[in-house]
């Protein structure tokens, strides 16, 4: 299988099983903290090896350049190119770099973006699984809480399925004014 088509099905997978994971009033760390438990949870559901806070191949910068950078989380495949997954709010360069150092290691890499709004979109070969999280102010003025509700398709409402006897004619004539009282 070509990387890129396996990279593409790993997205959709993993977005699948992202969109069951609902939540209510989490701070940004502790919503980190459950994407990360949910991806972990896929990759093992596929058989795979799951290493949290894995080493990366790209170095820290200096002055700890002799240090390597982390990932959230890494997975070997017995069937293919390991994958490699950061779960982030934000958008951060120093994270496009980390997973672009790992494709070219001949990694799949993936990158849970979670947030409201836009999402900036990653260079190839980075896929990106997008997971829409509300926000709002703590009211104890300790940042932000997020939540987020199980996607669901909604289907049309149904149609009245009563047999109309007599057509209306629409538009209806104005109603008469209510009688004065005497």
């Amino acid at each position: 299988m070509v990387v890129g088509a396996d990279g593409e099905r790993l997205a959709a997978s993993l977005g699948d099983r992202l969109d069951a994971v609902t939540f209510t009033d989490l701070t940004t760390d502790q919503v980190t903290a459950r994407l990360i438990e949910a991806v972990a949870g896929w990759a093992a559901e596929q058989g795979w090896r799951v290493y949290r806070r894995a080493p990366s191949v790209l170095p820290l910068p200096p002055p700890m350049s002799a240090q390597r950078s982390v990932l959230d989380v890494a997975c070997a495949r017995p069937d293919g190119a390991p994958v490699v997954i950061e779960i982030d709010h934000g958008t951060r360069r120093r994270t496009w770099e980390k997973l672009l150092a790992e494709a070219d290691a001949g990694r799949i890499p993936l990158w849970v973006r979670w947030g409201a709004g836009r999402f900036t979109a990653p260079p190839a070969p980075i896929r990106m699984v997008s997971c829409q999280v509300d926000g709002r102010p703590d009211p104890t003025g300790r940042g932000r809480l997020h939540s987020r509700s199980p996607r669901v398709e909604k289907l049309p409402p149904a149609h009245s399925t009563m047999r109309v006897e007599e057509a209306v004619e629409l538009p209806l004539p104005p109603s008469a004014p209510p009688a004065a009282e005497a």
